[in-house]
């Protein structure tokens, strides 16, 4: 369980985490809520991903889900997340940074052997291969 506070920055804190204590397979879902996100999806022809929500607001973190997986002998995360505004509406999307206000509560699971990423050469990301 790992228990982010205000202000910290979720990538930046669960990547730290894991370089720290050399994991490189986990999956990983959280709660909380964020004064600041933003959130992308993969644009397929262009091969990147584009922000589809950048907000700097107060919203609820209703569910994120991913993995951490080893890249180039590093530990790289990889999260979707659906946040709620005032109004309920909820929008989702990659997880490009978010900033924790005033919890994050982190459900981490590591995996007994490294999961491994590699490039894919049709789309360009790095994926999970065996």
């Amino acid at each position: 369980m790992i228990v982010l506070d205000t202000d910290e920055e979720i990538v930046e804190s669960l990547t730290s985490f894991a370089r720290e204590r050399q994991i490189l397979g986990a999956s990983i879902r959280a709660i909380g809520a964020f004064s600041s996100v933003r959130l992308a999806y993969f644009e397929w022809d262009i091969k990147q991903y584009r922000t589809s929500v950048d907000l700097s607001e107060q919203v609820e973190l209703v569910s994120l889900n991913g993995d951490i997986a080893e890249r180039d002998g590093e530990p790289q995360l990889h999260a979707h997340a659906a946040v709620a505004l005032a109004d309920g509406r909820v929008l989702g999307g990659h997880v490009q940074s978010a900033t924790v206000r005033p919890t994050c509560e982190v459900i981490l699971t590591a995996t007994p052997e490294p999961i491994r990423k590699r490039i894919d050469p049709e789309s360009g990301l790095a994926l999970i291969r065996p």
